[in-house]
């Protein structure tokens, strides 16, 4: 039986995320003597952090992105994108890039509330919106941008144990990040980060 039911993380993430998403965290904070070649101002995004209901326990939901793309190709991520002029603000951003990029119904998210603002040092300003999936939804991946979805328990999810700390040299100079490794998926960077802050949300 899962420890995390999403009944329980409904409960627990309305009482503890900012519904305003004010606080800031970032690469930065893990790498504060790089000087990354960021792009100013930087690019505000929004990601959907889907939690699915289902039966056996909460699971999150990541994507693969396709190899070609020109931001974090081949990388795990939350579906996301950059904020469009229409878009009436974060909440908008996630939902519509969730739909567009694998399917995901309006319909079938409850938008719970914000994690902290992630800062990356390619030049982005991500706002990150936690919604409860239910599990009677059905995905039409884009496959100019998502290479395959997989889910992830909350349970591992919220195991502090399985974070790791890595660094890697990227032009030169040594970078640290998170990381969570999941069977054979390398979960790290923005979205390791992401999960790291879920994780205090709930469990610090």
């Amino acid at each position: 039986m899962s420890r995390y039911s999403v009944e329980e993380m409904r409960l627990r993430l309305a009482r503890r995320l900012d519904p305003a998403g004010s606080e800031r965290r970032g690469d930065l904070d893990l790498n504060p003597d790089v000087v990354w070649p960021t792009r100013l101002p930087l690019t505000p995004a929004a990601v959907l952090v889907p939690l699915i209901d289902r039966p056996e326990g909460a699971m999150v939901l990541l994507t693969l992105r396709t190899d070609h793309l020109t931001d974090h190709a081949g990388q795990i991520s939350f579906p996301g994108g950059r904020v469009e002029p229409e878009d009436t603000g974060p909440v908008a951003t996630a939902l519509r890039e969730a739909e567009e990029e694998i399917g995901l119904d309006l319909c079938h998210v409850e938008v719970i509330g914000r994690l902290d603002i992630y800062e990356t040092g390619t030049g982005f300003s991500i706002t990150p919106i936690v919604g409860i999936i239910d599990p009677g939804f059905s995905l039409n991946l884009d496959s100019f941008e998502v290479a395959d979805v997989f889910e992830v328990p909350l349970d591992f999810v919220l195991d502090r144990r399985n974070y790791e700390y890595h660094s890697r040299t990227f032009d030169g100079v040594e970078r640290h990040f998170h990381a969570l490794p999941y069977q054979s998926r390398f979960i790290w960077g923005a979205t390791a980060g992401m999960l790291v802050d879920l994780y205090e949300k709930l469990c610090a």
